[in-house]
């Protein structure tokens, strides 16, 4: 399939699913394919899919947001693969401008958007306004402004299909999350591929839609738990890609 193949894990959270499933209906004007998978959802979420249509796959129970993301990129036809948070709104010409970035270069590997919400490099610095603003300045004032990046987070991650063929699915020994996308970013670095922002591409986040239900001392626990695991593996702390 010539075209994208977009991945959605989710967890109990349809009226933000639903929101991003409309805004890429809105706002994607190249070929793609939407693969949703639902972590054992109980509000509503698979009989809402069933409904409008949308191919999913769903597991018994939550199994973390890397094993959902693997299912859904061993379903991939795309020649192209983004893994993508479903507490996002996607803006116009999202998909169009991160994958003229995606193409810039022969060994550009992977390429992430900016956003109001996220750790690193992609969070905006200025405080978020409004859409429209925030699309004037970025999508449309910044474009063909990209920056090489060592570390791009797996909100919104695009990723040629050679990269998934070549470095294999992400590592789910970080399960429930948290750190598999720096650890991949990482594997792609090491393969000669470049990492790219787009920083004429400006989405929405939420943040934290399924985390964000758990205790700030239950949250601390799982990053720093992925943190030890990414220097137990690799000898070197994530940290100082950031």
């Amino acid at each position: 399939m010539n075209g994208t193949s977009i991945i959605i894990p989710t967890y109990n959270e349809k009226t933000l699913l639903m929101d991003c499933l409309f805004s890429i209906r809105q706002h994607t004007y190249t070929p793609y394919e939407i693969i949703v998978v639902d972590n054992g959802s109980t509000d509503g979420t698979l009989e809402e899919l069933l409904r409008q249509g949308v191919p999913f796959v769903s597991f018994a129970d939550n199994r973390g947001f890397p094993a959902a993301c693997n299912a859904g990129m061993k379903l991939a036809r795309g020649s192209t693969v983004l893994l993508l948070n479903n507490d996002v709104l996607l803006t116009p010409h999202w998909l169009t401008n991160m994958l003229e970035c995606l193409h810039f270069g022969m060994n550009v590997g992977m390429v992430g958007p900016m956003t109001n919400y996220a750790s690193g490099r992609q969070k905006i610095k200025e405080n978020y306004t409004t859409m429209e603003e925030m699309i004037a300045k970025y999508n449309v004032g910044k474009k063909g402004t990209y920056t090489e990046v060592q570390r791009l987070i797996g909100f919104c991650l695009l990723f040629k299909r050679e990269v998934m063929e070549r470095i294999g699915l992400l590592d789910e020994r970080f399960s429930p999350g948290h750190y598999e996308d720096d650890d991949y970013c990482y594997r792609a670095r090491k393969a000669g591929y470049r990492l790219m922002m787009a920083e004429d591409t400006f989405i929405y986040h939420h943040g934290s839609a399924s985390f964000g239900k758990k205790s700030s001392d239950e949250f601390r626990a799982i990053v720093e738990r992925s943190r030890q695991l990414f220097i137990e593996k690799w000898g070197v702390d994530p940290q100082k890609f950031i």
